[in-house]
C-alpha cells in the first residue's frame, strides 16, 4: 500500500486545483477521524479519502468515468477494498453500489466536507465554534451548497452513527487542518 506520502505525491501531481486538493485534505482527515470512531485502518482509510477524487481533472466532463479511472490508477497501490470504495463513491454515475462501512464512510465523509467548508466560509470565525448544530441547520436550508447531496451525507447511519454525532466528528476532523485549507 502507498504510504500517506506517497498518495499525497500522487495527488499533487494529478490534481492541478488548490480547491481539490483541500476537499481531498479534509476528505482524508474526516475518514481518519470515522476509521478510528469504528475502530477500522485509520492510513487506509485516510489515503483512500486523499485519493478518492485523483480522476478528477480529466473525468470532469464524463462523471460515469469519475472514480472508475482513479481506480484503474490505484490498481496495485491499493488493496482491493479501497479501489472498491473509490468506485462506490460515485455510485449514481458509475453503477458501483457500496456496500461496506469504508464505501459509506467514504461517501457521507467526502460529501460532509463540502456543507462544512461552505458553512465555515460564510462564518465570521470560520472552524472556530463551528457544532452539530449549526451545521444541522444548514443541511436543512436546501438553498445553501446546494450541490451537495444531503442524502449521501444521510448515510453516516449505515455506519451506526446518528447524524449530530457524525457533524461533531466530521467538524473536529476540519477544523484540526483548518491552517492547510483556508479555514483557519
Amino acid at each position: 500500500m502507498l504510504t500517506r506520502d506517497e498518495a499525497f505525491a500522487l495527488l499533487a501531481t494529478h490534481v492541478p486545483e488548490a480547491q481539490l486538493i483541500s476537499h481531498s485534505l479534509e476528505s482524508e482527515a474526516v475518514l481518519a477521524a470515522l476509521a478510528r470512531r469504528l475502530g477500522k485502518d485509520e492510513a487506509l482509510w485516510g489515503v483512500v479519502g486523499l485519493l478518492h477524487d485523483l480522476d478528477y481533472a480529466t473525468t470532469k466532463d464524463r462523471p460515469e468515468r469519475h472514480g472508475l479511472a482513479s481506480a484503474e490508477l490505484l490498481a496495485g497501490l491499493l488493496p482491493d477494498e479501497a479501489l472498491t470504495a473509490i468506485r462506490a463513491h460515485n455510485f449514481e454515475n458509475t453503477g458501483f453500489a457500496p456496500t461496506t462501512d469504508l464505501d459509506f464512510a467514504l461517501r457521507c465523509g467526502e460529501t460532509v466536507t463540502g456543507l462544512i467548508h461552505a458553512n465555515a466560509l460564510v462564518r465570521p470565525a470560520r472552524m472556530d465554534g463551528m457544532d452539530a448544530k449549526s451545521l444541522k441547520k444548514k443541511m436543512k436550508d436546501k438553498a445553501f451548497a446546494a450541490s451537495v447531496c444531503r442524502g449521501t451525507i444521510g448515510e453516516c447511519q449505515k455506519l451506526g452513527l446518528e447524524q449530530a454525532e457524525f457533524f461533531s466528528l466530521a467538524i473536529a476532523a476540519v477544523a484540526g487542518i483548518a491552517g492547510e485549507v483556508g479555514l483557519a
